[in-house]
């Protein structure tokens, strides 16, 4: 049972906060209903009002639509500037809100919060060694484009905002790519601020069970040790004392059949694209907090509440901790780019060996429908069920490259050297045009998805082989060294294997495409001409007609079997990646000026 029932909920709404007239607006509604981001806007304007040293307001960016993004800058003492945290010793929390608007409990929490610790005193010290960033509503428009009709699986609020931004962009799919003009801002948020700790708050779909909240941080395999030690710390220490406030949390339970929940539950595959992944990359822990769509919207707006003043509370007794944890995890990441034998891991594979885990789940039922001529699962949350089910949620590091000394990107391909500069990485430009031979990537048979995801399609699957070459740089190319903090993220972008890379999103599709091409009437001659030269090509020809009927079908692929190696199409470099990777002894020889500033 729920120690938070919604009666008591509603009674604490209809008495003491009405009293002190700092009731937010969703308990005026007896969470009826969520404010909008006017109102939203207006209560947090009257808290600053009132604690002008605790609480300030900033805005860090601006919607595709016009609207203003706006973050709290919380604090016990006005330390509301990221030179001021750094200085005073004060980790940085990152509470973040809203991603998905119609996902909305970290707002109205978030407002009850920040009401407790800077005007009620129910916790007046929650942040007297740390530093609180909280944005209440990421997307913004999102957030205004609201609906009783934008989210099927949920209960309540009455209206709740769309799960994509105004121009469709799905913002927790956009983290490394940054095509929305929300998450550029956003990223510059994080540069300035650095925050040592993430908390994205959600709310799921799926299953039915007991759980008012799950949770979800990154595998131990994708975090320097030294954060997967804190991060299970926080979490070893936090979600039993969440459970004290009666409630009753989970690990994230993605499960591997939706109509079988006995089947187990296996990692939902986050990467750099989401919050969390991102974070990784960026050397810091992250919690992905995810209340129960079926629970009441007051019980989810306590779980959020809870779980954030618990571990903001939790932070704040040990701010060292954490601020070591971070700091160290940067300094390993500069020390590796001097390490001839360190190996980054690109992409990851499940466990093969399950663990035990004990759901808290509901009695179901299995139909066939014959609607839908598949398995309808049916709960019953009237009968409490544990089950004993596999976990599949470790993962193991699966393809890995060696770190280069440093990536240089050509000055033309200004698309790459844009992504390197929203995620604040640090390069520096040549200053002259200069000729250099170094390791680069040559890459074949490009396969692509059949339908966009978050406005591309994906480049699905290619050949890869590492080539040496010879390039003429002009000036403006950049180099981006790997002695820098930011080194995986610059990693994730650049390698073209990385399940996130610019490559595999598809902003490099044109390095794909032959310019030149022949007539016809030519390569018929030119076929001739090269048959008759070189036995060995005439055999290759001779078997792919033989193994390959609809090749030996189509005309036009016959004759471009001939042109594809000649000379003609071998000039122009189809298939080569412009992004060369520099050892130690080729970046001790390039003369690089006009350095970006540290980051």
């Amino acid at each position: 049972m729920h120690k938070w029932s919604l009666l008591a909920l509603l009674a604490f709404a209809a008495t003491g906060a009405h009293a002190t007239d700092w009731t937010t607006p969703a308990e005026a509604a007896h969470f009826r209903t969520t404010p909008s981001y006017a109102d939203t806007l207006a209560y947090l304007e009257r808290l600053q009002h009132a604690a002008p040293g605790k609480i300030r307001l900033e805005t860090f960016g601006t919607t595709p639509e016009g609207r203003p993004m706006t973050v709290v800058i919380a604090s016990g003492d006005g330390t509301f500037t990221p030179e001021a945290a750094r200085a005073a010793h004060r980790p940085v929390v990152l509470v973040q809100a809203g991603i998905h608007p119609g996902e909305i409990e970290g707002k109205d929490a978030g407002l009850m919060l920040l009401r407790d610790f800077a005007v009620t005193g129910k916790y007046p010290h929650l942040l007297d060694h740390s530093v609180l960033v909280y944005i209440p509503v990421f997307s913004v428009d999102g957030h205004e484009h609201s609906s009783p009709y934008n989210r099927i699986n949920q209960n309540g609020p009455q209206s709740m905002g769309f799960r994509g931004q105004s121009q469709y962009l799905n913002l927790n799919r956009d983290y490394i790519k940054a095509d929305a003009p929300e998450m550029r801002a956003w990223l510059k948020l994080w540069q300035a601020w650095l925050p040592d700790f993430l908390v994205d708050v959600h709310t799921t779909d799926g299953a039915d069970y007991q759980y008012d909240l799950t949770w979800y941080t990154e595998d131990p395999h994708k975090l320097a040790p030294v954060l997967a030690d804190w991060q299970k710390h926080l979490t070893d220490t936090v979600m039993p004392a969440y459970d004290r406030r009666g409630h009753l949390a989970s690990i994230y339970l993605e499960f591997k059949d939706g109509a079988d929940p006995t089947k187990g539950i296996e990692n939902f595959g986050s990467g750099p694209r989401f919050s969390t992944g991102y974070a990784a990359l960026q050397n810091r822990p992250a919690l992905l907090i995810e209340t129960h769509m079926l629970k009441p919207y007051a019980v989810r707006v306590q779980a959020a509440y809870d779980l954030i003043e618990l571990m903001l509370a939790d932070i704040d007794a040990h701010p060292a901790a954490l601020l070591e944890a971070t700091t160290k995890a940067d300094a390993d990441t500069i020390a590796r780019a001097h390490d001839a034998h360190a190996s980054v891991p690109l992409t990851f594979k499940p466990d093969p060996i399950s663990t035990p885990y004990e759901l808290k789940g509901y009695a179901y039922t299995l139909t066939r429908s014959d609607i839908s001529g598949g398995t309808w699962i049916q709960y019953d949350p009237h009968t409490p069920k544990t089950y004993d089910i596999p976990n599949w949620n470790g993962l193991l590091p699966d393809l890995s490259v060696t770190p280069s000394a440093a990536y240089v990107v050509p000055a033309q391909w200004t698309t790459i050297i844009d992504r390197l500069d929203a995620h604040g990485i640090r390069y520096r430009r040549l200053d002259h045009a200069m000729t250099i031979t170094a390791e680069g990537y040559q890459l074949e048979d490009p396969k692509w998805a059949t339908k966009p995801f978050e406005g591309h399609l994906m480049l699905r699957d290619f050949k890869l082989a590492s080539v040496q070459r010879t390039v003429t740089l002009p000036p403006g190319s950049v180099v981006v060294p790997m002695d820098q903090r930011a080194a995986n993220v610059a990693i994730e972008l650049l390698e073209p294997q990385a399940p996130d890379s610019l490559l595999q999103w598809g902003y490099l599709d044109a390095i794909f495409e032959a310019k030149e091409y022949g007539e016809p009437r030519v390569l018929e001659r030119l076929a001739r001409d090269m048959l008759a030269k070189d036995p060995a090509l005439k055999a290759a020809f001779d078997k792919k007609l033989h193994d390959d009927p609809a090749f030996a079908a189509n005309s036009y692929a016959r004759l471009d079997f001939f042109f594809r190696h000649s000379p003609w199409y071998a000039v122009q470099d189809v298939g080569a990646y412009p992004v060369l990777r520099l050892d130690a002894a080729g970046l001790r020889q390039l003369p690089i000026a006009s350095p970006t500033p540290d980051l």
